[in-house]
């Protein structure tokens, strides 16, 4: 990487508590790395916050690396959330990445109706009362998907800002002109927080339909002519698509991004390779 671009990974916890110790040995891996910080992903609505806490603290105190604790707010009460932010300061961890999350499959339509924080912004606005928390939110360089228009998208992401987040990290995309469009229309409107370009390398057909099917994002013609090229290759596909996030990567290093993130799926192997090529 150039000294200018910043490294970040994210991981996300077990869903078993027996296999905690396969995702302490994923960010043990991602640490010998030296990214800027490693990101820990968050149940819906707070199904997996203590396992975040306990994983972001590791990071924190046993890696020494820098961790976020990812938030979501859909399913969360005030009290519920001022409690875990009382258990993350007392694991000295101050990054959070505030965001609105999916609805828990289990909410009945009255519990969403009466929620008590409707989007991120109102997460955002709660955690500036709670202490000296560095927030990040998330961004769309291809619009969310119920977003109105990208205009109406910059304007709420604009508004994440102003209530204070200090860092931005896209929603994973795989054709770049999209991230060179959205970040000259965020400049326009004023937004100067750091972005983090969200990166996953897709190194398995399947892959590719169920990251659509969560980001909504666009397949370009030279990502589809590789899957549908090695699809049934999985070894060759494993390279390929390790190959496209490199020059993905390298792309963006070369038009000045400010960081890149990338989406790890616990697997420190495809980090690192990734890493050594750029």
């Amino acid at each position: 990487m150039k000294e200018t671009t910043h490294l970040s990974f994210e991981v996300f916890p077990p869903k078993k508590d027996s296999d905690f110790s396969s995702v302490y040995e994923v960010v043990t891996e991602l640490a010998k790395l030296s990214p800027e910080y490693i990101s820990v992903t968050y149940g819906a609505g707070g199904s997996q916050s203590k396992k975040t806490t306990q994983i972001a603290s590791y990071i924190q105190n046993e890696l020494n690396v820098p961790a976020v604790a990812h938030m979501t707010c859909v399913g969360s009460t005030k009290s519920g959330i001022a409690k875990l932010c009382e258990e993350l300061k007392a694991e000295g961890v101050s990054n959070i990445l505030a965001l609105r999350g999916d609805r828990p499959k289990d909410m009945t339509d009255e519990q969403y109706n009466l929620r008590e924080f409707t989007y991120s912004t109102d997460l955002i606005a709660e955690l500036k009362k709670m202490g000296d928390f560095h927030i990040m939110a998330a961004c769309y360089p291809e619009k969310h998907f119920e977003a109105f228009s990208k205009e109406a998208d910059l304007k709420h992401m604009k508004e994440k800002q102003d209530l204070g987040a200090e860092h931005f990290i896209t929603q994973l995309f795989f054709d770049n002109d999209f991230f060179y469009d959205f970040r000259e229309r965020a400049d326009k409107k004023g937004i100067t927080a750091p972005i983090h370009a969200g990166i996953m390398p897709i190194t398995s057909a399947k892959q590719i339909g169920t990251s659509i099917s969560l980001s909504g994002s666009s397949v370009p013609k030279m990502l589809s002519d590789i899957i549908a090229k090695y699809a049934d290759k999985p070894e060759d596909m494993f390279k390929a698509g390790i190959d496209y996030a490199i020059r993905q990567i390298r792309d963006l290093e070369d038009n000045g991004v400010y960081g890149v993130h990338i989406y790890t799926m616990n697997k420190p192997a495809i980090a690192s390779e990734i890493v050594k090529a750029i």
